[in-house]
Parts: structure tokens; sequence; C-alpha cells
């Protein structure tokens, strides 16, 4: 790097100027004032050093540039970058906050509407219900109210009704204007008022066309320690924020009878709760949230009330949280101040909304030091700019880049057609030192041996003959034809990945009433995994006549194969025992996948499945002396009856996979197993290959898949099995028995 440095005249400038510096710096220590002179000895230094390093940083760059671009692929990426990728991002967040700040708008319309609709609910209850009192003579008053809440109740839960005197004329407002007597309780009440203490009067500043509004009053969060009630009777200025007083809403109407001076007022609440938040959703697809919060204004608190903290009646913010993924904005909603009267206040409700109708109109409400939408639309338009802007560089950089690509793949059409023609003369120009002029390279020196691709091609197809009469060697060695044994039913298939593969599986008749069951799986594919199958079926013919347990079995087998396999290679088995007359199933497993197993119908319902994976480890691994082995491998016994079904399997059919690298499972194969398994044996394996197939779709298949089932039949009548080879491909296909492709 020293070396290269000093090389290049920019490079001697940095390294004399960086000199320069260092010594003018040592001097300013050493005499503290230097002369003019080393000060423009100082300046001239800065100027080289920074002329050197803009050298570099422009050499550097181009060299990144060479190392960066040289392959296609790269270039391709970038090209998909800057034309497709980046303005699909900027094009969905553009629209993305387009549609958040229009339906952010148009849902908080609606819950405005929403709440002008309930107080002109109430306040249409309240009024027919001041009628209803006057034409009963102010008798019954008790009753009445009563009747008219449990009829609002089954609407409004919560809903609630008092009756307050009134002493005063409605031509006059104010308290000069009270009698002496002014009640101190109202005068009939209905509902459970548990939100807020009833009025026990019509305050001040209410003429007799009454009242509708929204009051907003205050619930202590702590275990009933403190509770803050609505704007409706205390002139506390406080909000108690450090007691966790979280704001609640209700809507409150008053009307009076038809009198120039009534005697009493009708005042119906209605306390937006749970009930009406969920009213609210259905009819205009906004979720309230939480807690409404008070902006710029406080409420005043009540005196305490004798309730628990968190009344299932009100609004909590733990009602609908995490129950939608919708976006999150706020309905601005203005409030009365019930002791004087003042108006607003705006109380910030949160909600949630989803995308609904877009209607003709919409609109946002705009309140003192509420930006909300205003921020969205700013950010909504600098992101289309910053979009624009971003679109024509793209433009100019992908022109660029694909000039560049589409350039040399021109010659090299040209050059195949020629070759195409038969003139293996034609060379390609080369003109770049990068990928492409590489490839043109190749180009070249392809045409120039033709002839030896030639003999390659046919090297290959003899290759695939070879390949393809392994494939009938292999399977050769798999069963041939139905294991015929009363009792049991018997279907199996396999399918290799390549041309020849690393699954086995067997049928092992031992006596009259015993067989042997096996699966294998050795790791890998192609000839390798084929040669250690074909060593497997012989090792385990010989052993099945010695040793009667399967854990013995895979023991002896461990210790017999570890010799032979390659240390990257290993071989994972499943062995079964099926003993008809005991009416049992022995087996061990030596870390194969698991084996499902499901029992016999009990009347109608389906049995579950069972997915069984005793411990076991893998044969061939060359740990120690098969100790580890036998002391992890572990041998079951599972009881038979008459319509048990056990399903025997590779990691080919649990991790097939479709487009999406999703695997098919072991859940899914047994829930399938589950739902047919009262079906025959054979059915059942063309149900679960059915489903594969249409899981996997178009995706290449990456492994051995390999299966058996067993289905236990009528276990009466015993004879000896008859294993049978049919050598006829279309009789196997007829039979549906244990078919090795």
């Amino acid at each position: 790097m020293k070396r290269a440095l000093l090389r290049t005249l920019p490079g001697r400038a940095i390294v004399i100027g960086l000199t320069i510096k260092v010594a003018v710096q040592l001097l300013r220590l050493a005499a503290g004032v230097v002369p003019a002179a080393v000060d423009v000895f100082d300046t001239v230094a800065s100027i080289a050093v920074l002329v050197g390093g803009g050298y570099f940083v422009v050499r550097g760059m181009a060299f990144l540039k060479r190392r960066l671009l040289w392959r296609v692929r790269r270039k391709l990426i970038i090209s998909y970058i800057f034309i497709g990728f980046v303005p699909a991002i900027l094009i969905v967040a553009f629209f993305l906050l387009g549609g958040v700040l229009l339906f952010s708008n148009f849902s908080s319309y609606l819950v405005q509407m929403r709440f002008r609709a309930l107080t002109e609910r109430a306040s249409s209850v309240a009024s027919t219900t001041a009628v209803e009192i006057q034409r009963a003579g102010g008798r019954d008053m008790a009753a009445i109210v009563s009747r008219r809440e449990a009829a609002l109740a089954s609407e409004f839960p919560g809903a609630s009704f008092a009756v307050v005197p009134m002493n005063r004329p409605c031509a006059t407002a104010g308290a000069a204007a009270r009698s002496a007597g002014a009640s101190a309780s109202p005068m009939a009440t209905a509902g459970a008022w548990s939100h807020v203490d009833p009025p026990t009067d019509v305050p001040d500043w209410i003429t007799c066309e009454g009242f509708a509004g929204l009051l907003a009053y205050e619930r202590e969060d702590e275990n009933g320690s403190r509770a803050a009630s609505d704007s409706a009777g205390s002139d506390a200025p406080d909000i108690a924020a450090s007691f966790g007083v979280n704001t609640h809403a209700l809507v409150r109407a008053m009307a009076f009878p038809e009198s120039r001076q009534p005697e009493y007022a009708v005042v119906v609440d209605l306390v937006i709760n749970d009930s009406v938040t969920q009213q609210v959703r259905r009819d205009t697809g906004a979720e309230l949230t939480g807690m409404l919060r008070l902006v710029g204004a406080n409420v005043p608190r009540l005196p305490p009330l004798l309730r628990r903290r968190n009344d299932p009646d009100e609004t909590t913010a733990a009602a609908s949280a995490g129950s939608s993924l919708a976006p999150v904005s706020y309905a601005h909603l203005e409030y009365f101040d019930w002791t004087t009267g003042d108006r607003g206040g705006v109380l910030r409700a949160p909600m949630r909304f989803g995308v609904g109708e877009i209607y003709q109109r919409i609109s946002s409400p705009s309140f003192s030091g509420q930006n909300f939408g205003r921020n969205l639309f700013l950010l909504l338009v600098v992101i289309g700019v910053l979009f624009l802007i971003i679109q024509g560089a793209a433009l100019v950089t992908g022109l660029a880049l694909a000039r560049s690509i589409t350039g040399a793949v021109h010659e090299l059409f040209d050059g195949t057609e020629r070759v195409r023609q038969g003139d293996f003369t034609h060379k390609i120009a080369v003109v770049e030192q990068d990928q492409l002029g590489e490839l043109s390279e190749s180009f070249n020196s392809m045409t120039a041996s033709i002839e030896d691709l030639l003999i390659q091609a046919a090297e290959k197809k003899r290759l695939e003959e070879e390949l393809r009469i392994a494939h009938e060697i292999q399977m050769s060695l798999l069963p041939q034809g139905p294991l015929r044994m009363p009792g049991l039913s018997v279907t199996a298939l396999c399918v290799p990945a390549r041309e020849v593969g690393g699954d086995y599986y067997d049928f092992l008749p031992l006596d009259d009433h015993r067989v042997g069951v096996l699966i294998a799986d050795v790791s890998g594919k192609g000839t390798s995994a084929a040669l250690y199958m074909a060593e497997l079926k012989g090792l385990i013919l010989s052993l099945s006549r010695i040793h009667s347990s399967p854990r013995e079995l895979l023991i002896m087998a461990n210790r017999i194969i570890a010799k032979h396999l390659d240390a990257r290679s290993f071989i994972t088995m499943t062995y079964a025992v099926i003993d008809l007359h005991a009416r049992i199933m022995t087996y061990a497993r030596a870390g194969h996948t698991p084996l499902i197993y499901v029992p016999a119908r009990n009347g109608d319902a389906p049995s579950a499945a069972q997915i069984l994976a005793p411990d076991g480890l893998v044969l061939g691994l060359k740990l120690d002396e098969g100790q580890m082995f036998e002391r992890i491998l572990e041998e079951e016994t599972i009881p038979l009856r008459t319509g048990d079904l056990c399903l025997f399997f590779t990691d080919g059919i649990s991790e097939a996979m479709d487009a999406g690298d999703d695997c098919f499972g072991e859940e899914r194969l047994g829930r399938l197993v589950e739902e047919h398994g009262h079906l025959p044996a054979d059915q059942v394996r063309e149900r679960v290959l059915r489903e594969i197939a249409a899981f996997v779709g178009d995706a290449p298949q990456h492994d051995d898949m390999t299966m058996i089932l067993l289905k236990v039949e009528d276990l009466g009548v015993q004879h000896a099995p008859q294993y049978t080879i049919n050598t006829s491909a279309a009789a196997l296909r007829m039979s549906g028995q244990a078919t090795p492709s």
C-alpha cells in the first residue's frame, strides 16, 4: 500500500502535504506564534492533501464500480432495484399513506355523525318521556321513567333516567330566579346511575328549549381508592392525572313538558360503554380502542362513587386492544361543561378503522392544535416529490445499464445465428472486460471445439442409459409383488428423486404368523446411496433370520454397517415385527421419521392419529464402538386390533415442498391418514399421493419418496404368509399392492 501510494504523483502530494502539516503543528506547539509564510505552506499542504485524496476517491469509486458491475447478475439486480423495486415501494407507500389519510378523515366523520345521532336519540327519548308524564298529570312518574328505562336499556345498557325539579320560569335563567326551597334530590330516577350521581336540579344556563350534548367524566383507575366523575357536579379544576384517572363520555339530554313554567325536567343519560362502541363499530366500521383523552381543557371531578374499578359497563382500552390490525386514528368530539354550559372542549378518542365504502363526501374535522391530518398530507407530498426524482434517476440509470447488457447480448445472438447456420469460424469481438466479455470469449472457444461438445453429448447419452439400467436393477431389489398374509393388508410406494436413490423398504416373512417390515433411508441421493441400499438389503435379509427382536437386529446392523460406511454417510431405519397370533407389533426406530399409528374407529368418530417416535440414533456413525447407539435405542410394542392402520414413511413424504419452500409436514400427514384411516390401505395410499401432488404443485421433487401402509384386517383365520414375486408390471398395477414405483 505504501509503495503504491508513493508511485503516483497524487500519492506523493498527500505524503508531502501531511508531513508539512505535522511539522507546522509541531512548530506551533513549540513557538506558539509562527510567521505568515509558514501559514502559507500549511494552506498549500492542505490543498495538496485534498487534491490527492480526491484523486484516490475517484480511483476507488471506479475500482468499486468495475468490481460491482462485472457480473451480469449484479447489473440486472441493480437495474431491477432502480427501475422496478424502488419505484414500486414508493408507489405503495404513496397510496398507503393516501388511503390512511382518506379513511382516517372519513372514519372520524362517521364517528362524529354517529355521536350526533346518539344525541338526537337521547333528546327524543327525554322529550317523549316529559310529554308522557305531563299527560298523566304528574302521577306514576316513577313507573313511567322505569318503563322508559327498561325499553331503552335493551338497546343502550347503562341508560339512566331522572326527573329533577324546575324552580324557575322558562323566560328567565339564573340563580336569582330560583325558589327558596329548591329540592336537593331528584323527583324520580330509573337505571343504574353507576357512571355519575343523578342530577338534583336544572343548571341555571339551561333554558326551556332543553339540552342535548356530549359530557365528559373521569373514573379513578386504582382499586376504588379514588373515583372522579363528570363535569356534571363539581367545580374542582384539576383532572388528577397523577392518580391514574381515565376520561369517559356520556350523552345527556334534558327536556321539559310543554308549559311556560314547567315544574320538572326529564334527564336521559346514554353511557358510552362497550355496547355503544360496538354499535358505533357496526354502523361506521370504526372501533373505539381506548379511553378518551382531553385536548386543551380540564374536566372537573365529581365526589367519589361507590363502584368497582374497571366496571364492565365502562369503555376500557382492554376491551378491544389487539383486536384488529387496522390503522389507528382519532375522532375529535366536542363536549359541554355541565356546570357552566361552556362548550369548545375536545375529546380525542383513539380508534381503529376498517376500509368501507367510499362515499361522495368525506371530511376531516380540524381543531386547534390538531395537525394529524395536515402532517399526513405533507408527508404524502414529500413522498410524491421524492418518487418523481428517484423515478427519473432510476430511468436514466436503468437505460445505461440496459444498453451495456443488450449490446453484448445482441453480439451473442448474432454469433449463435451464424453457428446455427453451420459457420463455426465466426468470432465475436470482445469489447468490455467484464462477465459479458468473458462470455463472448467462451462462445468463441465453444465454436472452436464444437466437435468435442458433440462427443460429450454422446457420452452423456451413454451415461443416462446406464443410469436407466441401474434404476431398473434397483427397483428389482424392492418387493415386486404383494405380501399375502391373511389378516394383514399391505401396500407400499417408492419414487426416487433421481434415476437411482437411497430409500429402501422390504417385507420379511419370518414364520407362519410373523412378518418383518423394514423401511430405511440412506443419506444422500444418486449412485452412492443406491449402492449402500443394495448392501443394506443383503445384510438385513441375513440378520432377520437370526434376530427376532427389532432392537437386537438394529444393534447388530449398526456394528456391521459402521465399518463400511464413509464418514459422511449414515442410514436411518425403522424395523417392525408383526405377530398376528399375539396381535402385537414390536418395532424400533434408528433415527428415522416417526411411525404414524391410527387405531381402529370406535363407532363413526375417527380415531386420533398417533405420531410415535421412540429414541434411537442413525446407523453408521463412528462415534464409539456402538455403546451410545445401543444405550439410546428403544423398542416399543403396540397391540393390534382389526382396523388399525400403520404408516411407515421417509422424509421425502413429510418434507415434500411446494414452490414457497413450505413442507407438507408430519402433522398434516397424520391428519390425512386419520381422516381416511377407515378406507382400504391402497385407497389411503392414493389419497396421500393426491394430497402431496396437490400441495407440491409444479415444484420439483427434492428427495426420494417411500411409504408403507399396513392395515390390520380380520385376525381370526391364520395362514402362512406367501410372498409372491410378480414380474408383470401390469399385474402389479392391477393388484394395488406393494408397487415400487
